[in-house]
């Protein structure tokens, strides 16, 4: 085989690689954020996120268990609540809410059961029971989908946005 067909082949072996890798045969494991935004119902929570500055953090390195409140639990908020918060002047209220919603470390729904509170990055603890089988935060938050797996942490999907004790 002459040096042309040689770079030939050597080519044709790269191209495939790099479009079987494209097309599914490896696939890395999406961060937070970007497995956020792929679901598609967490869109509020992406756009908050976005807005409190807090993209870089969820992007890094971890691990991190995030109780994610979907769009319609966002919805359940008092009307102009989240557009509100949203707002350049609330940032650092609105990161106090999200990162309530944050645990340092990988807590999979196994090991959730076993607790009865779980102290956030945002500070304050969440409370954990256990109400007909299932797993209920701050006594009115249903935790609605468990471990979803990322490359830096899990994901647990809940259906009410819990909020942060009041600071006296």
């Amino acid at each position: 085989m002459n040096k042309a067909m040689q770079t030939l082949a050597v080519l044709i072996l790269a191209m495939f690689t790099v479009s079987a890798m494209a097309g599914g045969s490896y696939k890395k494991q999406k961060d937070i954020v970007d497995t956020a935004v792929s679901a598609g119902s967490f869109n509020t929570l992406v756009a908050a996120v976005k807005a409190a500055g807090l993209v870089d953090t969820l992007k890094g390195d971890g691990p991190f268990t995030v109780f994610a409140p979907t769009d319609e639990a966002f919805a359940k908020l008092p009307a102009g609540t989240v557009e509100n918060l949203l707002k350049p002047e609330n940032k650092d209220q609105l990161a106090a809410i999200l990162t309530y919603h944050v645990v340092s470390g990988k807590v999979k729904a196994k090991d959730v059961v076993k607790l009865n509170s779980a102290t956030t990055v945002q500070g304050g603890d969440v409370n954990i029971m256990i109400k007909d089988g299932g797993v209920v935060l701050n006594g009115n938050s249903n935790v609605v989908k468990t471990d979803i797996g990322t490359s830096n942490g899990v994901i647990h999907v809940i259906d009410t946005v819990i909020l942060p004790p009041a600071t006296p």
